[in-house]
């Protein structure tokens, strides 16, 4: 596989989980396995509002969040290498979610930028996420 087919299925991949874990539709034992084991010990993620995140506070997250959120749903789109360097990877994509119960806006749209390092399992350093212009929101489709 090339590296943007490694990266596409990796963000696809765990959006997906995301969907069932917060729909209740996968058993809980699976946080572990399917999400945290992916992330570095010294992960930063950074949310569209702009605080940062550390590993333990998206497991803590995640623990509250199972099966709260039956209608949420998510599409990834636009996957693109921005950079490589040896075994890291900086990535763009776009994750168009419906149902979001915890956002503004049921219907949203954020582009998130990357650095996964390619190793098996890919581990996942930092991520930010920035809320899509209104104008690009709008003109897109929800129809997941």
């Amino acid at each position: 596989m090339t590296t943007l087919q490694i990266v596409t299925k990796e963000i696809v991949d765990l959006h997906d989980f995301f969907t069932e874990w917060f729909n209740g539709t996968v058993e809980r034992d699976q946080l572990e396995p399917r999400f945290l084991s992916r992330l570095d010990e010294n992960v930063v993620f950074i949310p569209p509002e702009g605080h940062i995140m550390t590993g333990d506070m998206l497991k803590g997250g995640f623990d509250r969040g199972y099966g709260a959120n039956k209608g949420f749903r998510t599409q990834i789109r636009d996957v693109t290498i921005r950079h490589e360097f040896g075994d890291l990877v900086m990535a763009t994509y776009t994750e168009w979610q419906t149902g979001a119960a915890n956002s503004a806006e049921k219907k949203n749209a954020r582009l998130s930028s990357v650095l996964m390092k390619i190793t098996d399992p890919v581990t996942w350093l930092h991520i930010q996420e920035t809320w899509l212009r209104d104008d690009l929101r709008e003109a897109g489709s929800f129809d997941f």
